[in-house]
């Protein structure tokens, strides 16, 4: 069996990888193609994104639809082997169903490991070099939005808060810069505005220049001050003092739970996308040995039909497995279901499925 144990491993890994190489390439060149005159009309060369955008973004893609190539994989070398009578031979010779499926299993593990560990501590920095460039093959309202002037109200504490009345996350700048402090009891103790604000990004501070602050004395007296520039020290990055949707992605699991516990302490409660986000990256894996064993006892008898029929419930069923993620994460971030229980539920749906297959196929 250990030469047979190779042999499925052998289909499995190498199927898995001329899909995953082929699909790359075909996606990469319709792509490239499609965003071509954008990437132009800022500047950039395309082989500029060739080298700098596109492996990263490959990595992401690949890793959303993982689940997907693995059980169009399973399915189609399982398939062919049913169709070729090679796994009534290997049962035949007296294995049982359960051993043959152990390959499967070992294979399954392994894929699982790697995008675990991808998707936890890699994928966020290849995001990171994603993301630097992505706005610039959008059209331009929505680049617009990522790169261009937005108004800022953030709070840093319970009692801390800061206002940009225009700020630019392009260049770290912006104009109408306004910081209050409240006491326990909410009255406002100190409060300072200034004409601009601008991110120091060797010193790790803000500077503001043409400032007035005003600090709460006793008696209700109010004590003014004024000047051409003073630090703001906040201890953060803009990107995690002004988070916008794309902040999670970019962090590596321990980073990403430390923003969620900050943002709750901060007394943002809105950080159901930083949960999903968290929650997807253990999820997605898991349902690669779910989908494994879903296509194994789909595919591994030969009937009518054959490999077509496989192949096109295999498509239907992966797309709508992973279609269900993106469905559940508007609806999670919509409030409507936890976002443990949204992320976590095709696998907890899908997996009794396979469960019952697997165990009707190896009775049979």
């Amino acid at each position: 069996m250990k030469i047979i144990d190779l042999y499925v491993i052998k289909k499995y890994l190498g199927t898995l990888i001329f899909m995953l190489a082929l699909l790359s390439i075909i996606i990469m060149v319709v792509d490239v193609q499609a965003k071509t005159p954008r990437i132009e009309s800022n500047g950039f060369t395309v082989g500029y994104f060739l080298l700098n955008f596109y492996p990263f973004w490959i990595l992401n893609l690949i890793l959303t639809f993982m689940s997907i190539l693995v059980f169009i994989t399973v399915i189609f070398f399982t398939s062919r082997m049913a169709n070729n009578t090679e796994i009534v031979a290997i049962i035949s010779s007296g294995a049982s169903f359960h051993r043959f499926a152990r390959p499967y299993l070992i294979t399954s593990l392994l894929i699982f490991i790697m995008t675990l560990a991808v998707n936890h501590f890699i994928l966020p920095w290849a995001n990171i070099k994603k993301n630097v460039l992505e706005p610039y093959t959008y059209n331009s309202v929505n680049k617009e939005k990522l790169l261009g002037n937005m108004s800022i109200a953030s709070n840093i504490t319970l009692s801390d808060y800061i206002f940009v009345n225009s700020y630019n996350k392009k260049e770290n700048r912006g104009n109408g810069y306004m910081y209050q402090k409240f006491d326990k009891n909410k009255k406002l103790v100190y409060q300072i505005t200034a004409m601009d604000i601008q991110w120091d990004a060797q010193k790790k501070h803000f500077i503001i220049n043409n400032y007035i602050e005003r600090t709460a004395g006793k008696n209700d007296m109010e004590i003014l001050g004024q000047g051409t520039t003073k630090i703001q020290d906040f201890k953060l990055p803009p990107s995690e003092l002004f988070p916008d949707k794309l902040v999670a992605q970019n962090k590596t699991t321990p980073e990403l739970i430390n923003l969620i516990n900050r943002e709750k302490m901060k007394g943002n409660n809105n950080v159901t996308s930083f949960y999903n986000e968290l929650y997807q990256r253990t999820s997605m894996p898991v349902s690669i040995i779910i989908l494994t064993f879903l296509g194994l006892s789909l595919a591994s008898q030969k009937k009518r039909g054959g490999l077509g029929l496989n192949l096109a419930l295999g498509i239907a069923l992966a797309f709508l497995f992973v279609f269900s993620f993106q469905v559940l994460n508007v609806v999670s971030e919509n409030k409507s279901l936890p976002p443990l229980l949204a992320m976590w539920l095709p696998n907890i749906i899908f997996a009794p499925i396979a469960a019952y297959l697997y165990i009707k196929r190896a009775n049979q």
